[in-house]
């Protein structure tokens, strides 16, 4: 019976969960899973969110209207000014800038100003160590190094076994020596 229990909560449990997660939060219709989200209009959309020091980044916007153009600052990463030229894709202004293989590990704002007017958009590049840049940390196992190891329990018993070796080899010679036989 105990069981039967468990099995029946268990199981009203995952369709409990099951039903949560496909509601949708905001209560209206679930957006497409296969079409990606865009910026809202007055913001600045970075991608890739996360770069590597080195990498290319491309910035849009569509807060210069249709036909407007930008300039971009990404000073606060090292890389510099750039330009956002005007496209005919829904109204974005497009720019790309590479982060500077000296940029550390980080988060960094990317600012545009339109060219018309005075609106300015801001948005979040990540600045992360990639695979190459890892620096190594500890000791390399290649079966040569000190006296005193990177362990000091694998020290002592090798001392040790060397020890009894030696006290062993001493006694054996010793009997050898005073004619008692091996």
């Amino acid at each position: 019976m105990r069981r039967t229990a468990r099995l029946l909560t268990g199981t009203a449990l995952a369709a409990a969960t099951a039903a949560l997660a496909a509601a949708p939060a905001h209560g209206g219709a679930p957006q497409p899973a296969a079409q990606p989200l865009r910026a809202p209009v007055g913001s600045l959309e970075v991608y890739p969110a996360t770069a590597i020091p080195g990498g290319q980044v491309t910035v849009n916007t569509a807060a210069c209207g249709d036909k407007g153009g930008a300039t971009g600052d990404a000073g606060a990463v090292g890389a510099g000014v750039f330009t956002l030229a005007p496209t005919t894709h829904q109204g974005e202004a497009i720019g790309r800038f590479q982060v500077p293989p000296s940029a550390q590990p980080g988060t960094y704002e990317i600012v545009a100003k339109c060219a018309e007017g005075s609106r300015q958009v801001t948005g979040d590049l990540v600045v992360a160590l990639g695979a190459a840049q890892v620096q190594p940390r500890g000791s390399v196992k290649t079966g040569v190094g000190g006296a005193l190891g990177p362990d000091p329990v694998q020290t002592a018993a090798g001392v040790t076994a060397l020890a009894v070796a030696a006290a062993g080899g001493t006694w054996l010679l010793h009997r050898r020596a005073r004619g008692d036989g091996i």
